[in-house]
């Protein structure tokens, strides 16, 4: 019998609760993973932003996210649910949906169906035996090949939102900052790059997520740095070189404005 390739990283289910504990920045600042992850909203209500959309969730809301799909969530103290993070890479082994979805489960047992899968993946991962490598990619298997199942019924019941060219514009601006946030790129930059003006991006972004772009972008590159912060040993020029900022001076007074901390102090009070 063949044995699955091993994976490049590890599953992980999170609760919610505890992903907001580091702070509010954690859910709601725009950021993107490098590996697929679905969230599981049992519990609360908010809005998310996916790809430059913002779109109210609520309870029994699941949200499927490729790698790399910019994101951020309202979080509040009465939401509940779980993040499923996938092992990066695992798209060559299991066929995952390609876009980002938002489900909407209206009937108890889509309800159950979904719990059943994330507790099934959770008993495996803290399994030792010598099949529960070859368990875990099953389940995961069966929880992709449900994915797509949503995807038919929803396009079948006419239920997907249709996209229309403002949202595409939007999108595509995310995912070009998703690429080129370390740079020292400019709204004016990624606006030629799209082949509009800066004007008419910025009216988009209000309209699609009711912040322009150029708050998109500092929110993604300042996310990025209070991870750097806080989950790294790098110094505070490298971290601003490595963001595409001119100076560590400039870097500091940037993400002061931003944050309301210098990083020196965000550093130590993570």
């Amino acid at each position: 019998m063949n044995q699955p390739k091993p994976l490049p990283s590890p599953f992980r289910i999170i609760p919610l609760a505890r992903l907001a504990k580091g702070g509010r920045w954690r859910t709601e600042a725009m950021r993107s993973y490098g590996a697929p992850v679905l969230y599981w909203f049992t519990r609360g209500q908010g809005r998310i932003t996916i790809a430059g959309q913002t779109a109210g969730y609520g309870p029994h809301n699941a949200v499927f996210l490729p790698a790399g799909t910019m994101h951020g969530f309202e979080m509040s103290s009465h939401v509940h649910g779980q993040i499923v993070v996938f092992p990066a890479g695992i798209e060559d082994q299991i066929e995952l949906p390609e876009a980002s979805l938002h489900l909407r489960l209206r009937e108890a047992d889509q309800h159950g169906e979904l719990n059943r899968m994330v507790e099934n993946l959770a008993a495996e991962m803290h399994s030792d035996g010598d099949e529960a490598p070859s368990a875990l990619m099953c389940h995961a298997g069966l929880l992709a090949i449900w994915l797509r199942r949503q995807i038919v019924a929803s396009e079948l019941s006419d239920e997907r939102a249709p996209v229309n060219a403002a949202g595409r514009l939007a999108a595509a601006f995310t995912s070009l900052v998703e690429t080129d946030f370390h740079s020292a790129k400019s709204v004016r930059d990624y606006a030629a790059d799209l082949g509009v003006t800066p004007t008419h991006l910025s009216r988009v972004c209000n309209k699609a997520c009711g912040r322009p772009a150029s708050a998109i972008l500092a929110d993604r590159v300042h996310y990025e740095a209070r991870r750097m912060l806080s989950e790294t040993h790098m110094p505070i020029k490298d971290i601003a070189s490595a963001l595409g900022f001119a100076s560590p001076a400039y870097f500091t007074r940037a993400f002061s404005n931003h944050t309301g901390r210098t990083p020196s102090d965000f550093r130590r009070g993570s």
